[in-house]
């Protein structure tokens, strides 16, 4: 059965083709409202009879939804009707009232980045389109007026109602390994008559999969791409991407030169500090040839995101890096600009790098 919430009108108006395109977009709308597909003065009896029979909406079970105590993250560990877990996290924005979710394409992850806690757990299988889309309208359903703390800098509550406001693709998986889902899912999150997220506020973040990239780019050129970088030195990556074993970074950046190309947006490159392992100046100095080449071959600047570590449990291998201020100043010196991201919701591992199905490390 098509599930109802994973559908743009277009795609249910042709496999149901009992239902025209009008009538369509409003069972669609009605859907992501959390209303029952029942005639009305726009949809025949017959369509929305046709609609009930092809479709349903299928549900995933908030197991615990956990509030940081440090800061007004949210994590939300789901199940899906199989058993299978996964997390999202709500993250706020600076303009109050507005969020970003971070979703989940996979159970687990198959490409084992040294860094990360999602890739200790190996590969359990891929998310079907509904169960992205379904975290993103469960985190909505549990907006409320004045019940958000929405900026960094805020107080306990907000004033005025909240919103989804973006997403990104940054939660456990590869969403390029899952790309007919992703792609389908976002879909549904800019549609009108779905969830009506700018494409723009989207992000896909990706190891760094080639194919996938120029696919994304073709299929998704308003889409915003993120990819983690660790290290320009090559021996460095491999040390703890293994995904670097089978995509070096010169296909990576390539692919993701002809992103920037198709789309006009400038890619993000992330990097997690990791002490004594990728927070040399040599690092430093390496990526910001690759900025600086990259800005030459395409005309555009990538947007350079550094991140501090974040632990990932027992057994930990690495450290926090103290150097974040050395490794900006040598790309500074380049005449180039960096960002240093604010993860939070460590204290109930909601932080890059943490999730792993559970409620808390």
């Amino acid at each position: 059965m098509l599930a109802l919430q994973a559908v743009t009108p277009e795609d249910l108006a042709r496999a149901v083709p009992e239902v025209s395109l009008a009538e369509a977009r409003k069972i669609v709308a009605a859907v992501h409202r959390g209303e029952p597909v029942v005639a009305s003065s726009a949809v025949r009896r017959s369509a929305a009879r046709a609609a009930a029979a092809a479709g349903h909406v299928p549900v995933l079970a908030l197991v615990a939804e956990t509030a940081s105590a440090i800061d007004p993250f949210v994590k939300y560990l789901m199940a899906a009707p199989d058993g299978a877990r996964f997390e999202a996290v709500r993250i706020p924005l600076e303009r109050p009232g507005r969020v970003t979710v971070c979703v989940s394409s996979q159970v687990g992850c198959a490409l084992a980045c040294a860094f990360c806690a999602t890739g200790r757990l190996g590969l359990s299988r891929n998310l079907a389109a509904w169960e992205i889309v379904e975290q993103v309208r469960m985190v909505r359903a549990g907006l409320t007026a004045g019940g958000l703390r929405s900026s960094l800098r805020s107080g306990p509550e907000s004033i005025g109602p909240a919103r989804v406001h973006g997403v990104v693709f940054q939660g456990m998986g590869e969403p390029l390994a899952n790309l007919d889902a992703v792609i389908q899912a976002i879909r549904v999150f800019r549609d009108p008559c779905g969830l009506g997220i700018d494409a723009r506020a989207i992000t896909v973040c990706t190891a760094g999969l080639p194919g996938g990239i120029r696919r994304l780019a073709a299929e998704a050129p308003q889409v915003r791409l993120g990819i983690s970088i660790a290290s320009a030195i090559a021996a460095h990556r491999r040390a703890v991407m293994p995904i670097a074993r089978h995509h070096e970074l010169d296909d990576v950046i390539a692919a993701v030169a002809d992103h920037a190309r198709t789309t006009g947006l400038a890619p993000m490159w992330a990097v997690t500090l990791l002490d004594g392992v990728n927070d040399g100046d040599a690092d430093a100095r390496a990526l910001a040839d690759r900025a600086l080449a990259f800005h030459a071959q395409t005309g555009i600047r990538p947007r350079i995101s550094l991140l501090d570590y974040n632990p990932i449990g027992s057994g930990d291998p690495f450290v926090r890096s103290i150097r974040m201020p050395a490794f900006r100043a040598v790309l500074s010196d380049a005449g180039l600009a960096s960002h240093r991201r604010y993860s939070g919701g460590s204290d109930v591992a909601a932080a890059c790098g943490q999730l792993a199905g559970a409620a808390a490390l």
